[in-house]
């Protein structure tokens, strides 16, 4: 197990598996079952799926698929969309889940992070933040893939979220996202000098050098990929893989 950890973070899109470019264009990537036996493979720590479209179409976790991917993977498995209440976590902590991933549910019912933390651990919590950067090094939140712009200072937010009980933070810079460009360091070092839970780093890696620099500059506590496991290399094909590790453990070092 490496030291710090490395996520796979997949994106679900009408129960198939894709990989978005700053939220927007997506291409498609694989079968969701398929996709975890080969991360089985790769012996990953850890994976993190995010429907990007539940909070849109304001629905709830597609429990089928879910059941699905915890029935075929070996590792600690999180999930984010469409969770709006402690019903729907349970629901999906009932099939095999470890951690449940809020967002919009969390900026709509602040107090849904408190009830989830209460009733199975902080560390069963993590409050995804998304992020978009403008002028003049403002940020601004955002919710439902994106789309919904929200009147609140993302650093704030996210000390909102630790008091309110959440284990750890998925942190994703929207303009970054699928761009291959590294981390928005400003943005990652901003929320880690801010709260004292893990914030996990996602948006924008494309080489192990990325990982290091946002771990060591930044001060992530974990980080997340997605281009770089679901792709060969920047606009190749599809390829699910895993970085060297010995090479990740080297940089990490």
């Amino acid at each position: 197990m490496l030291r710090t950890r490395v996520i796979p973070v997949l994106l679900l899109r009408n129960e198939n598996l894709v990989k978005t470019l700053r939220f927007g264009k997506f291409k498609y990537v694989g079968d969701p079952a398929n996709t975890v036996r080969i991360f089985n493979e790769l012996e990953v720590d850890e994976l993190l799926f995010l429907d990007i479209t539940a909070s849109r179409e304001q629905r709830s976790p597609n429990l089928k698929v879910l059941a699905e991917m915890a029935n075929e993977c070996f590792m600690p498995l999180g999930y984010g969309g469409g969770v709006r209440s402690l019903a729907d976590a349970k629901s999906v902590f009932d099939i095999g889940f470890e951690k449940i991933s809020v967002n919009s549910g969390a900026i709509e019912n602040p107090t849904l992070i408190t009830e989830i933390a209460r009733q199975y651990g902080s560390q069963a919590v993590i409050a995804s933040i998304d992020v978009k950067s403008g002028f003049l090094g403002k940020f601004s939140l955002r919710t439902d893939a994106g789309r919904r712009k929200i009147r609140r200072d993302p650093v704030e937010w996210a000390k909102e979220v630790e008091e309110r009980g959440a284990g750890e933070i998925l942190l994703t810079s929207i303009d970054r996202e699928g761009t291959w460009q590294g981390f928005d360091l400003d943005l990652v070092r901003r929320v880690t000098d801010a709260v004292s839970i893990p914030v996990i780093a996602h948006g924008g890696a494309g080489t192990i050098a990325h990982v290091r620099e946002v771990v060591k500059e930044a001060h992530a506590s974990a980080v997340a990929l997605g281009s770089m496991v679901v792709f060969q290399r920047k606009g190749m094909g599809v390829l699910v893989s895993f970085p060297d590790r010995k090479k990740l453990e080297e940089a990490l070092q």
